[in-house]
């Protein structure tokens, strides 16, 4: 099975050769890579590639097959690209809403730290909210700068699978002179 994979402003074309049970071998832009790849979770998995261990956590976003993908240290925006998504893309031409984002929490969880509040101005890339759990700390991140419209996160509150954590809505060319 074959994918084109966006990673900010890069597209690769990503195949999975094999399968068997928790081995994995991919093709990205034709270099295999051996994986051992294990779902720890609903959204999280464990990749151990060459002895090295690396977590990550898929949070789907508003879109047709997008994600922010969090590992330890940073958070990416992903887009699969295959041919449904190209199919649901063109029929949904000039309907998306591109002009806010809801980040939610992928799993249930601690809310640790809250960053922003309502109205604060934020850049890409920003730490928003950080979230415990599974005895991993996740940060969430503003995907685009923008205007806080909404935080519904509260440090030491408990938050279930899917909760609404900040609104944002994005910087048009407008607002960011």
């Amino acid at each position: 099975m074959s994918y084109e994979v966006k990673l900010q402003n890069r597209i690769a074309r990503v195949e999975i050769l094999s399968r068997q049970n928790d081995q994995l071998l991919v093709a990205v832009d034709g270099k295999e890579y051996s994986l051992d790849f294990v779902q720890i979770g609903k959204g999280s998995y464990s990749i151990l590639h060459k002895n090295k261990s690396y977590n990550v956590e898929l949070i789907p976003v508003n879109g047709i097959k997008k994600y922010h993908v969090n590992t330890f240290k940073n958070t990416y925006e992903v887009e699969i690209i295959d041919a449904e998504s190209k199919y649901l893309a063109s029929r949904r031409h000039g309907q998306e809403d591109d002009d806010e984002a809801i980040i939610t929490s992928p799993i249930p969880g601690k809310v640790v730290k809250v960053y922003i509040k309502d109205g604060d101005a934020v850049e890409a890339g920003q730490t928003l909210v950080v979230i415990a759990a599974m005895k991993m700390e996740s940060e969430f991140k503003a995907p685009k700068a923008g205007i806080v419209r909404s935080v519904n996160a509260i440090e030491g509150q408990s938050v279930d699978a899917r909760q609404e954590l900040v609104t944002i809505e994005f910087a048009t060319e407008d607002t960011k002179s």
